[in-house]
């Protein structure tokens, strides 16, 4: 079977890039889209319980979060493919069980102990899986030379597009076939990946360590690459007052907008549009000015338009300047990916890759817990607050990375 690479060795990269990465990251970004937003409307449908619908929002975030401490280092040890194969193939029997339990189950405390378990259960499978394919596609973008970002700017195309049908896919299959429908085809996605997987060699030499050695290995690459590390830092701290703008989104849009919780879906679906936009206008971009001068002006978008959030009085002048953050959100993503896949080294990627991921979803928890803990008439002193740290944050991080001799180099 082998002899034939020869001769289709000029053609190769073509199948290898659709067949090897953009599908199986599709099947799996679906697989992610849909149990991130699916679960909590589970929860929401089973227990009729808006507390513990955000309680099972925190369940999804906190252990994926803590899958990070040992998921990059599972990657760099055992390869891509053993990962997102394992870890896909665990989440489908995971939604499988619950939606063989759930018809089963009356509401009361069976059916809840089961839908928060499987937010817990899913959220931690679904970073695993993640990572694995996060990491296949930055040795792809790593083996294009200079045009890894087209190939990252693909990936979070993908991303996009999954973030804008998943969660709409999810209610309506949730409304009109029930939790098995939604988890069925969850599980059906999950499934896809698994067989799918990319068979790349990325692993390295086993290192028989704990696995939380691999949070040591991911910083110590991370302070090696200064470029990096000034726009993670930025990137986290606008992260901030992206995730309250998130967490407060049904506040303001049904409470004080007077809108239904649908027009919050919409919302989001329009700014994951906007982002998509967004990532096709900057790969082009990038070609013609460079990394730096899109990254910062995309930053500049999204903090003017954090900033004016706060003082939007109607629904539509929030939803466009939502859409237009989620756009420069769009643009430093793209920065972020291409640099992070030019940068890392290809023994410590998936360490470090876990590591930025971790730093930069830290804040969402956190601005959940603001937004349970403030006032909700209180909520646009803070956002305006957080939008003030945003534009500080990155302009401070786009400066460094402007100034700091040897920097600029990386953003060529």
């Amino acid at each position: 079977m082998r002899p034939r690479v020869g001769h289709q060795h000029a053609r190769r990269p073509v199948p290898t890039l659709l067949r090897g990465i953009y599908l199986p990251r599709s099947t799996d970004a679906a697989a992610f889209a849909m149990t991130t937003y699916g679960i909590p409307l589970l929860v929401l449908a089973t227990t009729d319980s808006e507390a513990l619908s955000g309680l099972a929002f925190a369940l999804e975030w906190i252990p994926r979060l803590g899958a990070f401490a040992f998921a990059g280092a599972l990657v760099d040890r055992h390869g891509t493919t053993a990962v997102l194969r394992y870890a896909s193939a665990a989440r489908a029997l995971v939604v499988l069980a619950a939606a063989l339990f759930l018809p089963a189950q009356e509401q009361g405390l069976g059916a809840t102990v089961t839908v928060m378990l499987l937010a817990a259960f899913t959220g931690i499978l679904t970073e695993c899986s993640y990572i694995a394919a996060e990491t296949a596609g930055g040795v792809a973008g790593r083996e294009t030379g200079d045009r890894a970002h087209r190939v990252q700017s693909v990936l979070l195309g993908i991303d996009q597009v999954a973030t804008l049908a998943g969660p709409a896919l999810a209610g309506v299959l949730l409304q009109w076939t029930g939790a098995a429908g939604m988890l069925t085809v969850i599980a059906l996605f999950s499934l896809l990946t698994s067989v799918l997987a990319p068979r790349q060699c990325h692993r390295t030499k086993p290192a028989r360590q704990p696995a939380l050695r691999g949070l040591h290995t991911g910083w110590s690459t991370l302070r090696s690459l200064p470029a990096l590390g000034w726009l993670v830092t930025g990137l986290t701290i606008s992260n901030l007052a992206v995730g309250l703008l998130q967490a407060a989104a049904p506040v303001i849009i049904v409470k004080q907008l007077g809108h239904s919780t649908a027009d919050v879906g919409f919302t989001w679906s329009v700014a994951a549009l906007a982002s998509l936009v967004a990532v096709a206008l900057c790969r082009r971009a990038i070609d013609r000015f460079g990394l730096w001068p899109v990254g910062a002006l995309s930053a500049s978008i999204a903090a003017t338009a954090c900033l004016a959030v706060s003082f939007a009085d109607t629904y539509g002048t929030y939803l466009t300047l939502i859409a237009v953050l989620m756009a420069g959100e769009g643009g430093m993503t793209v920065v972020l990916r291409t640099l992070r896949s030019r940068l890392i080294p290809a023994d410590s990627f998936g360490a470090t890759l876990s590591l930025t991921i971790l730093l930069l979803l830290l804040p969402f928890p956190l601005a959940g817990v603001v937004v349970a803990t403030v006032p909700p008439a209180q909520l646009g002193h803070v956002i305006t607050l957080c939008a003030a740290v945003q534009a500080l944050g990155l302009f401070t991080a786009f400066a460094r990375l402007r100034t700091t001799p040897g920097l600029r180099a990386s953003f060529a």
